[in-house]
């Protein structure tokens, strides 16, 4: 029962939520203002996306009465320069520095001779480096690669360029000279006060002279306020609750938070259909998952804050570690090049100091988050849908779906006693997360036996043998469940158990097309049908590929090469992302591979997977004909109904976009929306719709299964977490309900006739789900 006094100390803990985020909010503008970042900054990013466009068609206006020979002789003075970039490229440029050097709090960064001249050594700088990349491409890249990630601030990067390569015989970059930057920088600024009316020049007696300033027009500055006055809304720190939080209503409002303007514009459906009222059983199954408590792990956080002090990073897990700048040798103010030196080492230091900074920042903020609810006894987390059904936390920090390190802070507050049977699933969860999720249940249970020791001596001193457990996969989650086996099962000084054991869906994607065709090749290779022991997809496609491998690449042919992309093909990935999977795994292994070879390999796998997993392939196959004569057909959308009556609408649309590519800004894209055309994008819905369909059904699955189950869980997508003493009723309830879904119903028959399909679907026939009640590794 929730008291009168937790509601005031809930609303007392949001208000601070929107205090706090409002300060984070000015005070990362400020300090964006104060390094002359402002283009970085909520209003700088959004209104520089609106400006580029314009400032392109006044660009090209010119480039138009050039060949009219309408500009005058000042222009014909730059446009040689100017000539060395595009349009898109100048505007992004020269709108960027703009607004860096216009809101910049340093004196007299908005005198126009300084905005001008910035503008024109960005274009310069930009220009000198697509010189290099068309001389020298492989050096450019070398030194890109070595030095840029290392560095901090444009300005010491393109140094760092000019410096190395002048170290090399390679064709000079010829200067342009101040005065060609400042007429060419003064022409784009021209551009940009032209298109947009948002900056003016401002003229100051300073003294005896006069100094034009660049200033933002009171147009300007009201739709900065406007654009701010809107960042503020989605500003607040979301955390979780220290109360149920409110139930979400039929007509998707009312949910998570007490005060609505906490999460303001965080919607029941993110990015669904506002229109669309969502059946009764999933609006059950969203509220019936908040009402699951956590608390916080204790022992855990002691490591944490000990790892923290002495700055040891662990996994995800990344305090901060700040680097002494090197003392000043005594001679620096007479001695050239001790002074050249000191300067390299400190700004060494520097760069080392900045990336660790971004690096940590998710830890920091969990470790602030920890902070703050470390004073509660239990805690909420109010969640909410994706438009394909599937649940997501509101709060980013002491969530199921956070980092490694964010997961194990976490335990449900409600105990359970021990039990032989949860003896046994904590057993499975310590040795899943020490890297024997392969392995069948028996050897698991045999490893925990043979490692008692090891459980021990990490658990009652897990920083004395740090070296033991820092390398796994998931260290985190492998100490919190060291910790929970030890005193559960080997101490027994606790009778009862709050960890979240995880079990998760073997290649979910593959089960769930194995469900929709019926076809029991496939479901056998993700343990839908019972086998002695865990069936390995990613292994057997391997050996069906490896007769059409290359015989470069043969010898290196495993599950491990062939694992991503076998995972990412049912939901649609392409060869070219295939290429890239197989390209790293291959990387990993320390063997290069021939971009012919790449390609043969790539097809061997797809092939393979043709042979091996028939049913899927035909499935996402015939879903990408039928999708394309439905939008041939007119349709501007998709909808359709889940199992758990959850309602997907996939709105696809074009929109017009320009990917503009700059060296300057770190070889990025920038892509510059135009509008929208107003136009179903037919490729993307083929592309998309079969992944969103099986993301529907895993999420319908769950939900249907979590509603019968009365006590905590959790869950992550295609893996659910409860209480060790619960597993087993969890795990028949998952059972259960996949036999229920694909042996009671012929949903692909059914979605064919929601979307309108002109064929029938192609169902195999061969499988018998009622089997997988009897598969011991459906979900483990």
């Amino acid at each position: 029962m929730t008291l009168f006094a937790d509601i005031g100390a809930q609303i007392k803990l949001e208000r601070e939520q929107i205090k706090r985020g409002l300060e984070n909010l000015h005070s990362n503008t400020s300090k964006l203002e104060d390094k002359s970042y402002a283009s970085a900054s909520v209003y700088g990013v959004a209104s520089i996306q609106e400006l580029v466009p314009l400032v392109v068609r006044q660009i090209n206006e010119t480039n138009h009465r050039i060949h009219e020979r309408k500009t005058g002789q000042a222009f014909a003075e730059i446009h040689q320069f100017l000539n060395l970039l595009d349009a898109e490229s100048a505007a992004v440029l020269a709108s960027k520095i703009t607004f860096d050097k216009v809101f910049s709090t340093k004196p007299k960064a908005n005198q126009v001779a300084h905005v001008t001249d910035a503008i024109g050594t960005a274009c310069e700088n930009e220009c000198m480096l697509r010189h290099y990349e068309a001389k020298v491409p492989g050096l450019l890249h070398k030194l890109q690669e070595n030095y840029w990630h290392k560095s901090c601030g444009t300005d010491q990067k393109v140094t760092i360029i000019k410096t190395l390569m002048g170290r090399y015989d390679v064709p000079k970059w010829h200067a342009w000279g101040r005065a060609n930057r400042v007429k060419l920088g003064g022409w784009l600024l021209d551009c940009i006060c032209q298109a947009s009316g948002w900056f003016t020049l401002d003229m100051r007696q300073e003294g005896k002279k006069r100094q034009n300033y660049v200033v933002p027009t009171p147009e300007f500055m009201v739709i900065k306020d406007q654009v701010m006055a809107t960042a503020e809304l989605f500003s607040p720190i979301a955390w979780p609750m220290i109360v149920e939080p409110n139930d979400w209503q039929p007509d998707g409002t009312g949910g998570g938070y007490i005060l609505n303007e906490v999460m303001h514009g965080n919607e029941m459906v993110r990015r669904g259909n506002p229109q669309c009222i969502q059946g009764e059983t999933p609006i059950n199954f969203l509220n019936h998952i908040q009402k699951v408590a956590y608390t916080l792990n204790p022992f855990i956080v002691d490591v944490a804050r000990t790892l923290q002090k002495r700055g040891i990073a662990v996994g995800k897990f990344i305090p901060v570690v700040e680097t002494p700048l090197p003392p000043k040798p005594v001679d620096i103010a007479d001695n050239v090049e001790s002074r050249k030196d000191y300067r390299r080492r400190a700004a060494e230091a520097m760069n080392v100091n900045a990336q660790q900074f971004k690096r940590s920042c998710r830890t920091r903020m969990t470790m602030n988050a920890v902070d703050v609810f470390e004073q509660y006894e239990k805690f909420y987390i109010p969640w909410s849908f994706d438009y394909r059904g599937r649940v997501y936390p509101i709060p980013a920090f002491l969530t199921p779906q956070d980092t490694d390190y964010g997961k194990s802070l976490l335990k449900f507050y409600h105990q359970a006693l021990m039990t032989p049977e949860a003896e046994g699933w904590l057993a499975f969860s310590v040795a899943t997360t020490a890297g024997l999720d392969k392995d069948t249940m028996e050897d698991r249970q045999k490893w925990v036996k043979e490692n008692l020791w090891l459980i021990e001596a990490v658990a009652t001193d897990p920083i004395g043998n740090l070296s033991t457990w820092e390398g796994m996969d998931e260290p985190w989650q492998f100490l919190a469940a060291f910790d929970e086996y030890y005193h559960t099962c080997i101490l027994c000084d606790r009778n009862y158990t709050t960890l979240p054991v995880a079990v998760d869906a073997t290649c979910s994607g593959l089960q769930i097309l194995a469900g929709l065709a019926r076809d029991a090749s496939t479901a056998k290779l993700v343990n839908v049908l019972p086998s002695d022991k865990p069936q390995d997809a990613y292994k057997v496609i391997a050996e069906e590929a490896k007769p059409s491998i290359p015989e470069s690449v043969k010898p290196y042919c495993d599950r491990k090469m062939t694992k991503r992309t076998v995972m990412t093909i049912p939901y649609n990935a392409k060869p070219y992302s295939n290429r890239g999977y197989i390209r790293e795994a291959l990387k990993d292994k320390g063997v290069e591979v021939e971009k012919d070879d790449l390609t043969a390999t790539v097809k061997a796998v797809r092939d393979a997977m043709n042979v091996i997993v028939p049913g899927p392939m035909k499935v996402m196959k015939w879903i990408e004909s039928e999708v394309s004569k439905a939008i041939d057909r007119g349709l501007k959308e998709l909808t359709w109904v889940t199992p758990s009556g959850f309602v997907v609408t996939q709105k696809l649309m074009k929109k017009q976009i320009q990917r503009i590519e700059l060296q300057l800004l770190g070889n990025c894209n920038i892509f510059v929306a135009t509008g929208d055309k107003n136009e179903v994008d037919k490729s993307h819905h083929k592309n998309a719709t079969a992944p969103n369909l099986i993301h529907s059904l895993d999420a319908s699955h769950l939900c249907l299964s979590a509603l019968r189950f009365n006590a905590p869980l959790a869950l992550i997508h295609d893996s659910v977490l409860c209480r060790a003493t619960d597993m087993s009723v969890l795990s028949t309830l998952v059972r259960e309900t996949y036999m229920h879904l694909f042996a009671e119903h012929d949903y692909l028959k059914s979605w064919a006739e929601q979307i309108g399909a002109e064929s029938e679907p192609p169902i195999i026939g061969t499988l018998n789900p009622e089997s997988v009640i009897e598969s011991t590794y459906f979900f483990c």
